[in-house]
């Protein structure tokens, strides 16, 4: 079985509605870049729900945004910086989208407080791994060979022969 190179991907972002888009794009470059189109869908939508949350209820609009490939999970985790407290419903819509979107999910409390909300993507075997094109079939090492009897006219008219051909009677 081949292994994929794990990888990591970084991004600190301060949180305002024209940044959610951006956001998504550059995680799916990302995903891309990894081979990992498949997963643009689900990676993209959970975060830029997370991002959306965040921008609507949070007081501290930072947030970092961390994936992981392990070459067979993508790990996607979101931690904020708001201190204050939340209430679960201001989350429960986008949990409830994450947690049906996403093979694992959870939600954990930093030492200073703050709040990571990860989630992960099992990548199937035949998925994510580059197809390799099949080589070509063999070639008939014959050519064809052309007719070798001249073919009757479909209209029954006589053939005209080029002058200067002779016929054997």
């Amino acid at each position: 079985m081949k292994t994929a190179d794990s990888r990591y991907y970084h991004l600190d972002v301060e949180v305002c509605p024209e940044r959610v888009g951006q956001v998504g794009r550059i995680l799916a470059a990302h995903l891309r870049l990894w081979d990992l189109e498949h997963l643009v869908g689900p990676v993209c939508h959970g975060t830029e729900a997370l991002l959306r949350a965040i921008d609507e209820h949070a007081t501290d609009k930072r947030a970092v945004i961390e994936m992981w490939w392990n070459g067979q999970h993508i790990i996607t985790a979101l931690a904020e910086h708001d201190l204050g407290p939340r209430l679960d419903q201001e989350l429960g819509s986008c949990l409830a989208w994450i947690a049906a979107a996403s093979d694992g999910w959870g939600c954990c409390a930093t030492g200073t407080g703050a709040k990571v909300i990860w989630f992960s993507r099992r990548a199937r075997a035949c998925e994510g791994v580059p197809l390799i094109p099949a080589p070509p079939a063999p070639t008939l090492l014959e050519g064809c060979q052309a007719p070798r009897g001249v073919p009757a006219f479909a209209g029954g008219a006589q053939r005209q022969r080029p002058p200067g051909v002779l016929v054997n009677a």
